[in-house]
């Protein structure tokens, strides 16, 4: 089954202070954006860029590295995320800017920017239009720092491989719905969004150099995976269902679980660097 694309939805009060609660209670963002963020060498940058920001995790992390003279911007579409982010975190090197990722290049100088970063989010855009203004924007020897989910990206850590909690909280949820709502999820298997050949394709195009890759495994429970699941845009099971209907369902199939039980997911983590 293809991994479920949360596209739609971000710019709801509800979904981006529950959002926002994920990554407070729980580390998988925090985490993530620390990996990225170290791999940006921020330690001398004049401007730095969160791209896709949303609720400012990422953000947060960038400033820790970056020197006090830095502008960092986050740059998201969804005034929501940014009303949650502009109330918990406040730095004067920060500015929100609300705007697409296809925008960048209308936002930022060209050439003046000394790394971007994009967490959990690249494949949701127009891939071919983001990178082309990230070209436009980085300067000389700039860096280009982001991940992909595994499912999105057709990658496998082999830590999923190792642990072994039973059936995963997705599976119970479709068995759920199937059982007491007569629910048939779409079967037909899609291939994955963005491998790393798409990738490297696109930053070819438009004259970036692939730096390293990297599958990278972030551990959890099933508890977190409960939480991340109670976010209306990552609530499943997708179809003609209200999201009480969904979180009915999902505590169901949570009680079939062990709460503590390890979950491993996988991401392609990418560095490009704009050729000096």
């Amino acid at each position: 089954m293809a991994p479920h694309d949360a596209v739609l939805g971000w710019d709801e009060d509800t979904t981006a202070e529950a959002y926002a609660a994920y990554c407070r209670d729980f580390p998988l963002y925090g985490a993530t954006s620390r990996d990225l963020a170290r791999r940006a060498h921020l330690a001398d940058s004049r401007l730095a860029i969160d791209l896709c920001g949303g609720a400012g995790a990422t953000a947060e992390e960038i400033l820790a590295l970056v020197p006090p003279h830095c502008r960092v911007i986050s740059l998201d579409s969804s005034a929501a995320m940014q009303r949650v982010g502009r109330r918990t975190l406040i730095d004067p090197r920060l500015a929100w800017i609300t705007a697409p990722a296809e925008e960048l290049a209308l936002v930022a100088p060209a050439g003046g920017v000394d790394a971007l970063v994009c967490n959990s989010a690249i494949w949701k855009t127009d891939v071919p239009r983001v990178f082309t203004a990230v070209a436009r924007v980085l300067r000389p020897g700039g860096l280009f720092v982001f991940n992909i989910g595994g499912g999105f990206a057709g990658v496998r850590h082999a830590d999923e491989d190792d642990v072994h909690p039973g059936p995963s909280l997705n599976r119970l949820i479709h068995q759920v719905a199937a059982r007491d709502h007569g629910h048939t999820p779409a079967a037909a298997a899609t291939p994955p969004k963005l491998p790393l050949e798409k990738v490297c394709a696109h930053l070819a195009a438009v004259g970036l150099d692939l730096v390293e890759s990297e599958v990278v495994a972030q551990h959890g429970t099933m508890a977190e995976k409960r939480a991340w699941l109670s976010i209306p845009v990552f609530a499943r099971p997708e179809g003609d269902f209200t999201h009480a209907q969904r979180m009915t369902i999902l505590a169901k199939a949570y009680a079939l679980t062990t709460p503590e039980a390890t979950t491993v997911s996988s991401w392609l983590t990418v560095v490009a660097r704009q050729p000096a």
